[in-house]
C-alpha cells in the first residue's frame, strides 16, 4: 500500500506540516536533494531565518508540548532548532531520514526550473523514477509510514513535521486520501509556512 494512511480509521494525534525556511539553494535557484549534501551544507539563508521567525510569531495552536520531527537536512535542521527555541519545546528534535528531500536524481545540483517537467510526469505516473527520481509513490510510502508509527507511538499530542516541498505536497495528498499523482493539485506550501494536516 503507498499510503500507509488507508490501513488507519482515524488518527490519535495531530498533524501539524511546516516547510523550512528559505534557503542557501532556494537563493541560489538549484536543487540539492541527496544526502551526502543537503545534510551537512545549504542551510537557511537570511531571509529564511527570517521567514521562520514570523511563521512563528502567528498563532497555529503549537505550543511547548508540541513534538518537533524533522529532516536532516540542514535548512530543516535549522528550521527545526528555531522552532524549538521559540515555543519552548519541552521535548527534544527528533530527525528521521524518511522526512529528507525527495531525490531528484540526474537533476541533483542542477536548476530548480526542471521541477515541472518532473510534476509533469508525476501526473501522469506516479510510480515513474525518469532521470533516477524518486517516485512520488516512494515518497508517499515512507512519510506515511513515519505519520503511522508516530501516531501509535504517542496519544493526544501536537506534532509538527519539518521538511521540504515535494514531501508535504505529497504529504497533504496523502491526507486527502487521494492519489500520489495529485500532489500539485494541493495547496502549495510557502517557505517556513505552517498547516495543519486533517485526515478526514
Amino acid at each position: 500500500m503507498v499510503n500507509r494512511l488507508l490501513a488507519l480509521g482515524s488518527l490519535s494525534n495531530q498533524f501539524y506540516a511546516m516547510r523550512h525556511g528559505h534557503s542557501e539553494a532556494n537563493a541560489a535557484g538549484i536543487i540539492i536533494s541527496a544526502p551526502e549534501l543537503g545534510v551537512a551544507q545549504y542551510g537557511l539563508s537570511a531571509k529564511g531565518a527570517e521567514q521562520v521567525a514570523q511563521s512563528l510569531a502567528a498563532k497555529h495552536g503549537l505550543d511547548k508540548t508540541t513534538r518537533v520531527v524533522s529532516s536532516d537536512f540542514k535548512r530543516a535542521r535549522e528550521t527545526a532548532e528555531m522552532v524549538k527555541k521559540a515555543l519552548e519545546c519541552e521535548y527534544p528534535v527528533v530527525q528521521d531520514t524518511r522526512l529528507r528531500e525527495r531525490f531528484f536524481g540526474r537533476y541533483d545540483r542542477g536548476s530548480d526550473l526542471v521541477y515541472p517537467k518532473v510534476w509533469d510526469l508525476d501526473r501522469i505516473d506516479p510510480s515513474h523514477t525518469e532521470n533516477d527520481v524518486e517516485s512520488a509513490s516512494a515518497v508517499m510510502a515512507r512519510v506515511t509510514q513515519l505519520v503511522v508509527e508516530l501516531d501509535r507511538l504517542y496519544c493526544d499530542s501536537t506534532i509538527l513535521l519539518i521538511a521540504h516541498g515535494d514531501i508535504l505536497q505529497i504529504l497533504q495528498t496523502a491526507f486527502a486520501r487521494q492519489d500520489a499523482s495529485r500532489h500539485r493539485e494541493q495547496k502549495h506550501l510557502e517557505t517556513a509556512e505552517i498547516r495543519p494536516l486533517n485526515y478526514t
